[in-house]
């Protein structure tokens, strides 16, 4: 193999065990579970840019009713189109459109020129990256998504609430999974008049954060399953 080609597989490899990493931290999957995956995985790394804001926590009294409200809310939720902006921890963005239909549904898909593609459905986290033509897939129980889009959401149990914040206008509530402090923080975000969810953070065990930020948010109706599986050589609902 010519010395060229050599270095250029060289960076492709190395680039997508960086991007892999990113994933893992993202999703806050430990590295035993993604070893077992394939190695072209790329980071689902989403955020949002939001403005800082000066936090308070939520009295004690009222944290009840906060988690109620929350609760409440992401087990009414049905089905939402939006649009996502992505950035990065090294700050690189990208874009796309999204739809989430609960219980246990999502469909991620990137704008070119990078059209990966993440499917949430069935049980498992599927993803696709047409520049290479392979797809992988983890347990959706294994993520924070699995968090989201379960069929009862309890902040509670399987779930420890570590913090509620009530900056001006958002309810700010970070979870992990209970036993599993070490993995990360998620980091849940709402509006308050209405409550509805705008964006999730993770910081993981190194302390990198990644942010995901939902706008032009829809409430649309039921879609088909089909939405929500993978494909081979499509894509693309937007339109």
């Amino acid at each position: 193999m010519p010395h060229r080609v050599k270095t250029l597989v060289r960076r492709t490899v190395a680039g997508r065990r960086a991007e892999l990493d990113r994933l893992r931290r993202f999703l806050l999957i430990p590295p035993r579970v993604i070893s077992l995956q394939r190695r072209d995985l790329l980071a689902l790394t989403i955020g949002g840019l939001l403005q800082p804001v000066v936090s308070s926590a939520a009295a004690p009294s009222d944290q009840s009713a906060v988690l109620h409200n929350i609760e409440t809310y992401l087990n009414g939720l049905t089905c939402i189109s939006a649009q996502f902006l992505q950035v990065a921890p090294d700050g690189s963005t990208r874009t796309g459109k999204a739809w989430l239909q609960r219980p246990g549904k999502m469909r991620f898909e990137y704008d070119p020129p990078d059209p990966q593609l993440l499917v949430a459905g069935f049980g498992l986290l599927v993803y696709h990256d047409p520049d290479v033509n392979q797809t992988s897939n983890i347990p959706l129980s294994s993520t924070p998504l699995g968090i989201l889009l379960a069929k009862n959401v309890v902040l509670s149990g399987n779930v420890t609430v570590t913090k509620i914040e009530t900056p001006p206008g958002e309810i700010q509530v970070s979870l992990i999974r209970t036993g599993k402090a070490p993995e990360g923080t998620l980091t849940l975000v709402f509006s308050t008049d209405p409550i509805e969810l705008r964006q999730w953070r993770v910081i993981d065990a190194q302390g990198q954060q990644t942010r995901v930020s939902l706008y032009n948010i829809k409430t649309i109706a039921p879609l088909p399953d089909t939405m929500f599986e993978y494909v081979p050589g499509f894509t693309s609902h937007s339109g």
